[in-house]
């Protein structure tokens, strides 16, 4: 990212009025669009986000969510190994390999791998795996790529909404564990483990499972999340590495 999001600049939000009033027009003048399709591109147009990442050259708004984060629980330190799960399209691997350095030359430099089923356009300083991380191969290849273990895990996955709220929340949970149950055989001592959760209900067993498995666990919604989604980050830092052999079975070599 050539300009750091969030990085002692979240950065100026673009106000824009007369910008606005000229893309509402365009709105309303549009043709043969559904009301929701409506909805969605005039929440698009008002969101500063969207445009600030557009001005930015970034690959989505979600970018904004993880320089928030960092810059309140600072776990993407130079020099960290940091996995990101589902990474497509590349946004939060950008955002972690400006601040850990995996550009960099020399001792300070990080690393940053990103695993998706889909294949990514390159973002420098990132390993980019086009892998599913629940295969058997996953965490020796992750290995491979960080040269060691992990000390950051990142999974902001979402499952293809139905619209249905109950269903969208089960889904995106058993996505939230599934990375979780992944970053338990990769994460360091001491690491962090960041992921989205969509509130519902259904989230506290794996809370529970946080809070035992590190030394914190908080709950955050960054600013740039929408006010009216329903999603939340987990922030697990201080991984205890207490994994008892009969609860995820050997660890790949």
């Amino acid at each position: 990212m050539a300009r750091r999001a969030g990085s002692g600049g979240k950065g100026r939000m673009p106000e824009g009025r007369a910008a606005r009033a000229g893309q509402a027009t365009r709105l309303r003048r549009s043709r043969g669009r559904g009301a929701s399709s409506s909805r969605w591109l005039a929440r698009q147009l008002r969101d500063p986000y969207v445009a600030a990442a557009r001005n930015l050259g970034l690959r989505s708004r979600a970018a904004f969510k993880l320089a928030e984060l960092d810059d309140r629980f600072h776990f993407l330190k130079p020099g960290a190994r940091v996995v990101d799960l589902g990474a497509a399209p590349g946004g939060w691997s950008r955002v972690a390999a400006e601040r850990v350095g995996a550009a960099a030359k020399g001792g300070a430099a990080g690393r940053v791998v990103a695993i998706d089923l889909l294949e990514m356009e390159p973002i420098p300083g990132v390993v980019c795996l086009t892998l599913d991380f629940l295969s058997e191969e996953a965490p020796a290849r992750l290995r491979e790529a960080l040269e060691g273990q992990a000390d950051v895990v990142l999974s902001d996955m979402s499952a293809p909404a139905t619209g249905h709220t109950r269903t969208d929340h089960l889904r995106i949970m058993a996505l939230l564990e599934a990375a979780y149950d992944f970053a338990r055989v990769v994460l360091a001592p001491g690491g962090v483990f960041i992921g989205k959760v969509l509130r519902g209900g259904a989230e506290r067993t794996l809370l529970d499972t946080l809070k035992r498995d590190f030394e914190e666990v908080r709950h955050v919604k960054p600013p740039a999340s929408r006010k009216d989604s329903a999603e939340i980050y987990v922030v697990a830092r201080g991984f205890r590495d207490r994994i008892a052999d009969d609860d995820v079975g050997p660890v790949p070599g």
